[in-house]
Parts: C-alpha cells; structure tokens; sequence
C-alpha cells in the first residue's frame, strides 16, 4: 500500500480537523502496515483503581486505525468506524503512556479493515486488542 500521509502530515491533521484532542495523541510512526499512535496519558485519562480507561484505550485504538487508514488514502475526514471490538486482557501500567500499533488488513474502495495492540510503554505484553472496520466515503 503506497504511503499518502507521514507523520507530520498525519499529526497537522489531527490539529487541525480534531483540535480538541490533539494533544492527547502523538503519532510516532507511519509503517509499512499501518500506524504507532502514543497516547500521552492525564488524570482524565483514569478510572478508580488508578489504571486507564477503557474508552481511553479504545479512543486510541479508534484514533489510530483512522490515521493508518487516512496514511494510505489521504486526508478524507469522513472516513468512520462502523465496528470495533476490543479485548482487555491486562491492566495498563499507571502513570505511563500506552502505545498503540494500528495494522490494515485490507483497504478497499469502501471498507478498510485492522487490528490494533495497545502496550503500556516499555511493557512487551498487549494489554488491550482491538479489532476495527471503517466506512471509506465514495469519491
């Protein structure tokens, strides 16, 4: 899949179509397969028991899908989820950012299809799968 949109590219996106929370999101890397999105993590961000949200995790798993979708076919703000399911399989480290991988599966003309892993920073386990659809606009 040919790369359209690179880091920076991706991150003046964000800022500019969704400037309410473009600070809670870095993008890190536009790869071969898709996207490495940080979440930088805030009190907001916590649920009692001082561990990351759930919808925290999967807004990042969300916001990271559409950026690896949006580096391959461009600025198209548009494009919107249709289906995720997500797993949480282990309790996000407290205080740390978590780094989500965002992988395509397949692009087509009107569905896109991946996966994500969401990783407490500098922890090798997943603590959270997610796996999303998105509705690609007709142009």
């Amino acid at each position: 899949m040919t790369i359209k949109m690179d880091v920076a590219s991706l991150s003046s996106f964000l800022l500019e179509t969704f400037p309410q929370v473009h600070t809670d999101f870095v993008v890190e890397a536009v790869t071969e397969q898709g996207v490495r999105l940080r979440l930088v993590t805030d009190e907001r961000h916590l649920r009692p028991g001082g561990t990351v949200s759930g919808p925290a995790m999967f807004g990042l798993a969300d916001v990271a899908m559409y950026l690896a979708i949006l580096s391959r076919i461009g600025p198209e703000a548009l494009a919107v989820t249709t289906n995720c399911s997500i797993d949480f399989m282990r309790k996000p480290v407290a205080g740390v950012d978590l780094i989500c991988d965002a992988v395509i599966h397949k692009l087509g003309r009107v569905l896109a299809v991946g996966d994500c892993l969401i990783y407490s920073e500098g922890k090798a386990e997943p603590v959270a799968r997610a796996s999303l659809t998105y509705s690609i606009p007709p142009k």
